[in-house]
């Protein structure tokens, strides 16, 4: 088998030729990606389902929108937490080496939040978290071959991605930030025929 380079940490950006319905438009943030496969969040689908409907005592620590975001078609009824802890400034006596109690570092500042932990564990060194329901997942090889198909641009992920205010508008702001020919489709219309 090939070495797969990780490109936990990163986002995958869908392209405009994507057709897969749940990925129209999509940021991925990868949580995960090794040789047994890929998994990873879609940052820009909130959902109507405020966080306090189905996790009352993360709600207060959850950024706005105060939403649970559809992170994907796999595994709807299971929630995913996404944090963002800020270097040295936001320090919790409740540190391992890695950062706070309750969250795994994936890359950088972005981990993941045990839910069945305790809130109060966090809430010191947490500055953004989302709640995800579901989770995008990829098997073997899968998304390399969707890469090498060109379904998705890869680029470098900023801690600010996982909280941003206006999800909907994330798309366009992620590739108007490179600095390539990917800063153009930024202004891709929505609807090509109309052009």
């Amino acid at each position: 088998m090939t070495e797969v380079s990780s490109l936990t940490g990163r986002l995958l950006v869908a392209t405009p030729a994507l057709a897969d319905p749940n990925f129209d438009r999509a940021v991925v943030l990868l949580l995960d990606h090794d040789e047994e496969g890929s998994l990873g969040v879609v940052l820009n689908r909130p959902t109507p389902v405020g966080v306090g409907d189905i996790l009352e005592s993360w709600a207060e620590l959850a950024g706005e929108p105060g939403v649970v975001f559809q992170g994907g078609p796999v595994s709807l009824d299971s929630a995913l937490g996404v944090a963002v802890v800020p270097g040295e400034s936001g320090r919790s006596p409740a540190r391992t080496e890695d950062g706070p109690l309750g969250w795994r570092r994936v890359h950088g500042a972005i981990g993941l939040v045990d839910l069945e932990a305790p809130p109060e564990l966090l809430a010191a060194a947490v500055g953004s978290l989302r709640i995800f329901a579901g989770y995008a997942g990829w098997g073997p090889g899968q998304l390399e071959d969707e890469l090498a198909e060109g379904a998705w641009y890869v680029v470098e992920s900023e801690p600010g991605d996982v909280s941003s205010p206006a999800p909907e508008r994330l798309w366009r702001a992620v590739l108007r930030r490179q600095r390539s020919e990917l800063a153009m489709v930024a202004t891709y219309p929505d609807d090509p025929s109309l052009n």
